[in-house]
């Protein structure tokens, strides 16, 4: 390695031969979330346009809509290998979309095409994320991990910056329907550098502390379709996930009515709604960067998983607090920046970093299980309590003290989650430790 690369390494933190997977991954993650950016603030704007006081019942249907989809998905994991389930769920989801680009030509002003293409990007965006987390954490261990996902993940902050500036320049030109077809093939593209992923991990074989990295990739998973859930039942560490996750939905579903009732209120006009959307996405998506090249990693390596877990927890709790004083939109704004670029620097590459200490079925079934089933079950959940908590006080200092006393449990068992994750690495490094 000549001087300059050798500067480079040191400044991303990189190996010798971790470059080429770093950049598939960059590119997996660019690529999708790109696709997925573009078509957020479509999404978001339909969910205003069928009345705030109606969102409760889309999380429900996604809710009910994931419940259809694990079961079909725990059957595809069982039944090919786990290098094609990325592949092959992509490849589904690229269908669905061209599928929705043929119906907005025809129903372009249909309220119920909005309120299925909500439900149905809803529960993409969990699987399609989750399935490329999953794909990480099998082909890295636990050391690789704490160096490398964050800078992956800048990746996924990269395509959420680009995409939305890519919607608002090509929708004119395009049309909604165009912008579909695009993330289509931007999708297929990012199930190819996941594919490109699994061959980098052949060539170079992993650490000994990776507890599933030797299994052969070639073989599928097997189990049942609902192995996922049993597995999540069945493990304490799992269910700390489980619960963490929960409660990270909580917050962000008090969060998120918040900011749909403040839209409404201050931006009726509903290109305008799209345009804020767009703009606190490209926020977000800049300190998301910033954190996560030059500090998440670093931050890992010296403190710990568990300070990743517990940061933005912390923060949100004062986020509340501050909402329930002072519930102006210039401070909504600023804690929903916080939540979510603390959110993607910190907590989602923290809590992926939990899963590279578990065998490699759960690494799929029982993550996805998480991140879907139990993810968008405290979406529905917590609506429906934001939704009480609003009838029962008309100021919304209620639900904001609420959530500040959630947040502070979400951070408490970030804390546990972070010391459980440091004792499995330990004990996998032991010479005599169990495979």
């Amino acid at each position: 390695m000549n001087a300059a690369s050798s500067r480079l390494a040191g400044l991303f933190n990189l190996e010798p031969n971790e470059a080429p997977a770093v950049l598939a991954g960059l590119l997996m993650f660019f690529l999708l979330f790109a696709g997925y950016f573009m078509l957020r603030p479509v999404r978001e704007t339909m969910g205003v346009a069928g009345g705030v006081d109606n969102l409760q019942w889309l999380f429900t249907g996604t809710f009910v809509a994931t419940l259809v989809a694990l079961p079909l998905f725990g059957w595809l994991a069982s039944k090919v290998s786990r290098r094609r389930i990325l592949p092959w769920v992509y490849g589904f989801f690229v269908l669905n979309l061209l599928g929705f680009a043929i119906a907005l030509l025809a129903w372009p002003d249909s309220v119920w095409a909005g309120r299925v293409f909500y439900i149905w990007l809803s529960v993409f965006n969990l699987l399609a994320i989750s399935l490329a987390w999953s794909v990480l954490t099998d082909v890295f261990a636990s050391g690789e991990a704490k160096r490398l996902f964050a800078l992956i993940a800048g990746g996924a902050s990269i395509g959420g910056l680009v995409g939305p500036i890519l919607g608002t320049l090509l929708v004119e030109p395009l049309g909604h329907a165009g912008l579909l077809i695009l993330a289509a093939i931007m999708l297929a593209a990012s199930a190819l550098a996941a594919a490109w992923l699994h061959r980098w991990r052949d060539r170079n074989p992993p650490p000994a502390d990776s507890p599933s990295g030797h299994e052969p990739r070639g073989r599928p998973l097997g189990g049942n379709p609902f192995a996922g859930a049993t597995a999540v039942f069945a493990s304490p560490y799992l269910i700390g996930i489980a619960v963490f996750v929960l409660l990270l939905a909580t917050v962000s579903t008090f969060l998120y009515f918040e900011q749909a009732r403040m839209m409404a209120e201050h931006f009726p006009d509903r290109a305008r709604q799209t345009q804020v959307f767009g703009l606190i996405d490209s926020v977000v998506q800049t300190l998301a960067i910033l954190t996560q090249v030059f500090f998440t990693g670093r931050i890992a390596q010296k403190l710990g998983v568990g300070v990743l877990l517990v940061a933005v927890p912390l923060a949100v709790a004062a986020g509340f607090l501050w909402l329930a004083l002072a519930p102006e939109f210039a401070v909504f704004v600023i804690v929903m920046v916080a939540r979510r670029a603390g959110e993607y620097a910190l907590v989602r590459p923290g809590r992926e970093m939990l899963y590279t200490v578990v065998p490699v079925e759960q690494k799929y079934k029982a993550k996805n299980f998480i991140d879907t089933v139990v993810y968008r079950g405290g979406d529905a959940l917590s609506g429906w309590i934001k939704r009480g908590l609003d009838l029962v006080a008309e100021h919304p200092a209620l639900a904001m003290f609420t959530g500040m006393f959630i947040a502070l449990g979400w951070g408490l068992i970030g804390a546990g989650l972070g010391r459980a994750q440091h004792r499995r690495e330990t004990h996998a490094r032991q010479p005599d430790a169990a495979p």
